[in-house]
């Protein structure tokens, strides 16, 4: 649209300049004429014109014929292909961007990014995606569920339009560890606190992504080989592991409870005295207190005090039952 709207007012300025230098008009009659010859309306031009002019006028005809065509293709797709749409629908994404805070940036939207954002969406999770990648940008759902910054997420400001200022993890997906190593750095960088999640192909970049502010660094391509080898070492538990990730049809969840999403009638409580699992059929599995590390399996003597995070398994039923019971404002469903 832009190189369009500059293309016209090219083409203007040119008419206007040789109407005046070929039959000496006024700047002001030069420009009446240059209008009049590009909209073909027919007016009555402002004296006769010399050989010389006739031949301009009608190669400038020619010329903005051909300028008109592309100004209105550019127009139409804008209109009727969706185009004003997409510039309304990112100013608007752009606008919610911008009040976003405690968000997750996911940097690349592959096939590590898209199943994360897939696990975002279903937590309720607010997240930006920045995606440079045209083909996988157009592979993106166009319902206004993905706020999408469109860059190179190297770039210092593409990070800052994804308002990493004010994000509290950022997710680091691209398949170039050097890229990730940088993005790390950069990361940290513009917003010291963020929690950084970075994925590496080679399994030597992981001190890399460590050392440069890395909290966390996946490497998926050893953990699918472990994975695989571990379906004929220990096929029974990656069964069990596949229900809990989603993989398999049956429904079981792993959800993690906070102190402050439980009701304040049963903070400072035991896991005895709440008798969760005759109430709502849910497993407490583990306990973490602060930085002591998880205690799996508590017994019911474990009190649940400030600090404490609660990692429970249940179907979807039990899940739902648990959380109307025992939760203040969090809802696991």
């Amino acid at each position: 649209m832009i190189y369009a709207i500059i293309l016209m007012i090219l083409s203007i300025m040119a008419g206007a300049i040789g109407f005046h230098l070929i039959e000496g008009y006024t700047w002001t009659d030069s420009f009446f004429m240059a209008i009049i010859t590009i909209s073909t309306v027919g007016y009555t031009t402002v004296g006769t014109l010399e050989p010389l002019g006739k031949i301009f006028a009608s190669l400038y005809i020619i010329m903005n014929l051909v300028i008109f065509a592309y100004v209105i293709s550019v127009i139409t797709s804008y209109l009727f292909e969706g185009g004003l749409r997409n510039i309304f629908r990112k100013f608007i994404i752009d606008r919610e961007v911008n009040k976003m805070k405690d968000h997750v940036i996911v940097c690349g939207y592959g096939r590590n990014g898209s199943k994360a954002c897939e696990e975002l969406q279903l937590s309720g999770k607010d997240f930006v995606v920045i995606e440079n990648n045209e083909d996988i940008i157009n592979s993106i759902p166009d319902d206004g569920s993905i706020h999408l910054v469109v860059g190179d997420a190297t770039d210092d400001d593409v990070l800052r339009l994804a308002k990493i200022d004010t994000a509290e993890y950022i997710i680091i997906t691209l398949p170039r560890d050097s890229d990730n190593v940088f993005i790390t750095l950069t990361a940290r960088e513009l917003n010291p606190d963020i929690h950084v999640i970075a994925r590496a192909s080679d399994p030597s970049s992981e001190r890399k992504l460590h050392r440069a502010g890395a909290h966390n660094v996946i490497l998926p391509d050893v953990l699918g080989g472990l994975h695989m080898s571990q379906l004929i070492t220990k096929p029974y538990v990656i069964e069990f592991l596949d229900i809990l990730n989603g993989v398999s049809s049956e429904e079981l969840h792993l959800e993690e409870i906070t102190y402050d999403d439980i009701r304040k009638d049963y903070q400072n409580h035991t896991i005895g005295d709440l008798d969760i699992r005759a109430k709502s059929g849910v497993t407490i599995i583990g306990v973490r207190r602060g930085e002591g590390g998880f205690s799996f399996n508590p017994g019911p003597d474990t009190i649940i005090n400030q600090g404490s995070i609660l990692i429970v398994l249940g179907n979807k039923t039990q899940i739902e039952k648990f959380s109307d019971l025992y939760l203040n404002n969090k809802i696991l469903k």
